[in-house]
Order: structure tokens, then sequence, then C-alpha cells
């Protein structure tokens, strides 16, 4: 096998000198359209390609995007982070791009990687997932003016009107709403929910949805609605329990509508175990098991959160740093429309649990 074409063989084909190859391939708008035409012929024709570690010492561009990689707490829900990952690392290489996995315990020691990685040069931005309410990570970077992007719109903030930073998310509210509308059309008229027992602007935004259909379509007041919701950490033992719970009511709910999968699939067994096997059940999220079990859900366009997340770091098709001013007709977020997948459950067996207890916003009746 030959050698790899080199600088000089490019610059010796074009008829140039090796600081104009180079000029082409680091600063092309110094470089004449004719002499351009003629020098990426000439990489065309020998099939050169820059060596990317050079570049790097050589611009102190990175070509990385750094992404904390979080601890497996649930198999079910943890499948989103998984997709999503997929997906930017793979449209990330489209442009020449690479991620940077790293791991911490707490939002401090992910700070102290932000810290290390930016001041060694060793990624160009990051892209932040989890986020919380007076997130620190957040703030951090925005004091230290380093670019970056989160999966998850800024809690308690204008996030639409005032973004502080660029962020992606997929619309909770539409999402739970789809979902209500659809146990509605299939004539449910008593929605109990299960969400998650947090402050989130995920927790807060889907719950809403649920309330606003069933309020509007159904009129069911605050008080009603509050009978109806549990607020719960999310996991299958969790989802279980809750659902128990609210099948337990004097007059209990004839479709339920979860904030996940896996309070979902705790649901499904529930109905089961109570005799109520039909029972319409929707999650939250599509993931593999919601399509094993066949769980309605809404699913999340990942491949569309990943996309918006490197365009609002990198513009349409770049992979330099650009700099954005929010507007009207270019905002600094992307909020996308999820979709509900609908199907026909399949049966499941009576599957005995421990029943985790039940925590949060709820008022018992």
């Amino acid at each position: 096998m030959g050698q790899l074409p080199t600088v000089e063989d490019v610059a010796r084909v074009a008829g140039v000198s090796r600081q104009t190859v180079s000029n082409v391939l680091n600063s092309p708008q110094i470089v004449k359209p004719d002499t351009m035409t003629r020098v990426k012929a000439a990489i065309a024709e020998l099939g050169y390609r820059p060596h990317a570690s050079a570049r790097r010492l050589r611009t102190r561009k990175s070509s990385t995007i750094g992404v904390r990689l979080d601890p497996m707490t649930n198999g079910i829900s943890g499948s989103l982070l998984d997709r999503f990952l997929h997906a930017l690392t793979e449209q990330a290489a489209a442009r020449d791009l690479r991620i940077m996995l790293f791991t911490a315990q707490d939002p401090d020691g992910e700070i102290d990687e932000f810290s290390r990685l930016r001041d060694g040069a060793d990624v160009d931005a990051f892209v932040l997932t989890s986020t919380v309410h007076d997130d620190p990570r957040t703030a951090w970077l925005l004091e230290n003016d380093f670019p970056f992007v989160t999966f998850g719109r800024p809690s308690g903030e204008d996030d639409l009107g005032a973004p502080i930073h660029p962020w992606v998310d997929v619309d909770g509210f539409s999402g739970a709403q789809q979902a209500t509308r659809h146990a509605i059309d299939g004539g449910a008229r008593r929605i109990g929910y299960i969400g998650f027992a947090d402050e989130s602007t995920t927790a807060l935004e889907r719950r809403a949805g649920w309330a606003a259909e069933s309020a509007e379509r159904l009129g069911l007041d605050a008080a009603e609605l509050d009978r109806l919701s549990l607020a719960v950490v999310d996991g299958v033992p969790q989802g279980n329990a809750a659902a128990l719970h609210l099948l337990g009511l004097p007059t209990p709910p004839d479709a339920l509508v979860c904030a996940s999968d896996s309070l979902a699939l705790g649901a499904m067994m529930a109905a089961a175990s109570v005799g109520r096997s039909e029972l319409p059940v929707i999650g939250y999220d599509n993931t593999p098991v919601a399509a094993a079990v066949g769980l309605s859900s809404v699913d999340q366009p990942l491949d569309l959160v990943a996309e918006s997340a490197l365009e609002l770091l990198f513009g349409v098709s770049g992979s330099t740093i650009v700099s954005r001013i929010h507007s009207a007709t270019d905002p600094l977020y992307r909020l996308l429309t999820p979709t509900l997948v609908a199907r026909k459950p399949t049966q499941l067996a009576r599957v005995e649990t421990s029943g985790s207890p039940v925590a949060g916003n709820h008022n018992e009746r």
C-alpha cells in the first residue's frame, strides 16, 4: 500500500505553494477563486485528507463536543438519552465533529470537568442533558462565556421571550395533551395521571397538558384533577403503586396517562393485577419496552433534537461555533412537537410487586 498524499503533493499537482494549500484548508476566504478551484481539483485527484490532529493543534479548534454520560438509574427511561447520544454522535460525525463522553458524580463534579476540558482546549462546546431549576452548570457556562446548548428548556425563566442560553426541547404540554386526547377519543371520561415528583419544566409541562385537555374536554375542575393525579419518582414499582392507589379510588379512572414508559409499564402491571387488563394506559418516550408490550406512547423526535442542538451551536451545516442573537425570526431555542404512537396493548400477566411508597403532590380522598 502506497504512502498517503501530503500537502506537498497537493501543492505540486496544483502548481502552488504549500502555504496556499494550507490557506485553502484553513482560511479559504483569502484565496482567489481560480486558485481555490485548482487546489480542490488536486485534493480530489490525490484523495488527500487533512490530518485532523495536526489541524486542531494549528487552529486550537478541537472539533469536539463534550457530553456528560449520566449514571444508569433506570434501564427503560435511560434508553431515551442513549438514543439521543447515538443521534448526536452520528450527526456530529457528518459535520466532521466528535463527541467526547465524560462522567461526573454530581453538578459540581461536572463543572470541574467543564473547567478541565476548557483549559485544555479539548472541546469547543458542551451539550447538557437532565437540566434542573437553577441549574449551576448553565450558570457556570454563562459566567465563563463558553458555548453550550441544553436538551431541556430553562426552568423558571422566560425561555421563549428572552432565553438566557440556547436550548432544545420537546413540547411536553403537547405530548401529554395528545395522549389525553387519544384516551378521550377512545371513550375515556375520567383519566388519571401519574407524573414526576419534582418541579422541573418537564414535570410541570406534561401534567399541565393532561390537566388542560381533561378540563376542556371533560369539564373536570382543579380539585378533581388533583384527586386523579399522583407525582412519584420515575420507575416501574412507583408507577405500579401509584396506579393501584388511583384504581382504588371510590370512582377510579377509566384510563391512565403517564409521564414515562417506566411509570406506564408499572401502571399496566397494576391494572392487570386487579383484573383491569383492558384499562387504556399511555406512556411517554416511546421506548423499546413500549413497542414490545404494545404500549401507546408519546415519541420524541430525537434525531431532530440532535440536529437542532448542532444547528444552534454550529449553524445549519458548519463545524465552527457561531454567535447567535435571539430574535423572532431566528430564536435562540427550538421547541419541537412530539407525536403519539398508538398501539394495541398485549395482555400482561398478573405481576406481584413490592409497591414502593407514593410521593408527591396528591390529595387522598
